[in-house]
């Protein structure tokens, strides 16, 4: 079974991850940062918030779904604001997205809020909320369970510093992970955390039984060139039975995002 989770950045690399996707065709993709918004047939909106201005592909998930043809697809929505069309406000769902392969029985999936609720009435002040999604399915080839869980760490304009609401989400994200796990399979928690290696959500997720593989493996980040601030880490991906994997990776190309994509086999 091949996994793979990224930060999709909104879709602003649209023309190289869509290709990618099409062509990688992982059984299990969890992705951050997907816009939705199913008012508008536009192709591409701008994202504003003070100095803070990005192209966003206007219906990414729609996009996604249109690549993974064979996927089952759930869009797990944060918060409902606005994107910019010219000097036009069209309404436009933020979120994260879990795409199944057909083949694969989901039996259990459970979504949920890491931090605050959701918001109806615009993206609302940082940190924002935060969204996850858990899934079980059933691995018939190999006659097991396997649970994958996953979010986007909220940001914090202070940085990637422990804060008691990091500590608290990875708490409810643990929560989540064990309402669709089943202890005699495969658990797999993962996503974009927007902290560093050395922080609480890891250590709590790590005394739980889980190992992290990005750093247990040796990658120096998971950051691609678009990426220019300091810090080259964010995205995680724990286990609770190394033994499992066959394969692990923090794939550098191609750039498909400012995140790189991390890919597990079992």
């Amino acid at each position: 079974m091949r996994l793979m989770c990224l930060n999709g950045w909104g879709g602003k690399l649209h023309d190289d991850l869509l290709p990618y996707l099409a062509a990688d065709r992982p059984d299990i993709l969890c992705l951050q940062e997907v816009v939705h918004s199913p008012q508008t047939g536009k192709d591409w909106l701008t994202y504003r918030d003070g100095d803070h201005v990005l192209p966003q592909r206007a219906n990414f998930f729609r996009d996604v779904c249109q690549a993974l043809p064979d996927h089952v697809a759930t869009f797990c929505p944060a918060a409902q604001g606005v994107l910019w069309d010219g000097e036009k406000t069209v309404p436009s769902q933020w979120g994260l997205a879990t795409f199944v392969h057909k083949s694969l029985p989901v039996i259990a999936q459970a979504q949920d809020f890491v931090h605050k609720n959701y918001s109806p009435h615009g993206y609302g002040p940082h940190p924002r909320s935060r969204s996850a999604h858990g899934i079980r399915v059933y691995d018939h080839q190999r006659d097991r369970p396997v649970s994958v869980t996953h979010m986007h760490g909220l940001r914090d304009l202070n940085g990637k510093l422990d804060t008691p609401d990091r500590l608290a989400q990875a708490q409810r994200l643990l929560d989540l992970s064990n309402r669709v796990s089943d202890p005699d399979g495969v658990v797999v928690i993962c996503g974009d955390f927007n902290v560093k290696p050395d922080s609480e959500t890891l250590g709590l997720l790590q005394d739980a039984g889980l190992t992290e593989l990005v750093t247990r493996r040796g990658f120096d980040g998971t950051r691609t060139s678009h990426y220019t601030k300091p810090g080259r880490f964010a995205d995680y991906m724990l286990v609770n039975h190394e033994s499992e994997v066959t394969r692990f990776d923090v794939v550098h190309q191609p750039e498909v995002s400012d995140h790189c994509p991390l890919v597990l086999e079992i």
